[in-house]
């Protein structure tokens, strides 16, 4: 256990792709900056997931990998040189005498702060496992819940359970590069994106739904064919697959943060229009944050974290005017 007695002008607790934006932005405001991450690198989920998941939907961006687009992000938030405090999962929460905030983690460090900035996105992400006798089975070989390496796939068989954007995206990246994809969902229709949806049912790719996994057949621990049967009529079918890879979506965890006093809705974080969520000095940003109109895209969480930063720093000095700024004419990048 140890005390940061530095006190910081605003603490991010979240190192993902919104975490790090807005600790760019922060130093831009020369805000004295710290980012604690949960997990022992930054990025969050997506180096986690999806590394080679093909990103497509930030402006300026035509396609990167989840990689490419991670590192570019840690080098970008270490711009202005914040500490970075990775393997700590803040538990406590308490607002000292002088308006300010200490943070505790669950290994009993602690941290001093003027304003916390939450970019948690969902909290802690597990993947929800396939419900079956002997799944634990094969989880060490070829069934996975989530992708590293697309070429790891190529010339195999692969069935893909799950119908919503992950399992979607993961079928058209594996489409060309599989001797066969095959993906099964449990519902009628899917949940992913329309295009994406579009773009698989004109492929290669067998649709079969609604339909569900039943049965798991292999041996030494390796999986060699599936049992799926119809939701609706009964029909059953057995599928010889080299790797299944399910993607059934994640149990969340927001952990203690939930008994911090903010207003809940549903499983995030309640905020107005500056970010700000029911206890004053504290805001939320990306996938954590709630409010009318709300765009789960990474492309609005990069909107919202300067906002939060600018509202951060007016609470330290509301008589402050606050000024635009932008990168393209600001000083100290000029000479980076």
């Amino acid at each position: 256990m140890s005390t940061q007695q530095d006190l910081y002008d605003v603490t991010i607790i979240g190192g993902g792709p919104i975490g790090l934006f807005t600790a760019f932005y922060s130093g831009m405001r020369e805000m004295k900056t710290k980012i604690i991450e949960f997990l022992p690198f930054l990025g969050g989920k997506v180096p986690y997931f999806y590394p080679e998941k093909i990103i497509r939907d930030v402006g300026g961006i035509p396609h990167v990998s989840g990689e490419e687009f991670t590192e570019n992000l840690i080098e970008q938030a270490k711009t202005f040189d914040p500490t970075i405090i990775l393997e700590q999962q803040i538990t406590g929460m308490e607002r000292l005498d002088d308006g300010t905030f200490l943070l505790t983690s669950s290994n009993g460090d602690k941290h001093y702060t003027k304003t916390v900035i939450l970019a948690t996105g969902y909290g802690t992400l597990q993947s929800v496992k396939l419900d079956l006798p002997d799944a634990v089975v094969f989880e060490e070989n070829n069934l996975h819940y989530y992708i590293r390496k697309l070429q790891s796939y190529a010339g195999k068989q692969v069935v893909i359970s799950g119908g919503g954007n992950s399992a979607i995206d993961w079928a058209n990246e594996l489409e060309p590069i599989a001797d066969k994809v095959t993906l099964v969902y449990r519902k009628s229709s899917f949940t992913g994106i329309e295009s994406n949806i579009t773009k698989m049912m004109n492929s290669s790719v067998e649709v079969l739904n609604p339909y569900e996994i039943t049965e798991l057949n292999g041996g030494n621990g390796q999986l060699s064919s599936i049992v799926i049967k119809h939701v609706e009529d009964g029909t059953v079918k057995e599928i010889k697959t080299d790797s299944l890879i399910v993607n059934h979506g994640f149990n969340i965890d927001l952990g203690q943060i939930t008994d911090w006093g903010m207003q809940m809705n549903g499983g995030s974080i309640q905020v107005d229009h500056t970010m700000v969520t029911s206890v004053p000095g504290i805001f939320a940003v990306g996938d954590i944050a709630n409010y009318p109109g709300k765009l789960n895209l990474i492309a609005g969480g990069f909107n919202e974290g300067p906002i939060a930063v600018n509202h951060a720093k007016l609470h330290i000095s509301p008589k402050t005017e606050l000024k635009s700024i932008y990168s393209t004419n600001y000083e100290p990048l000029l000479d980076k």
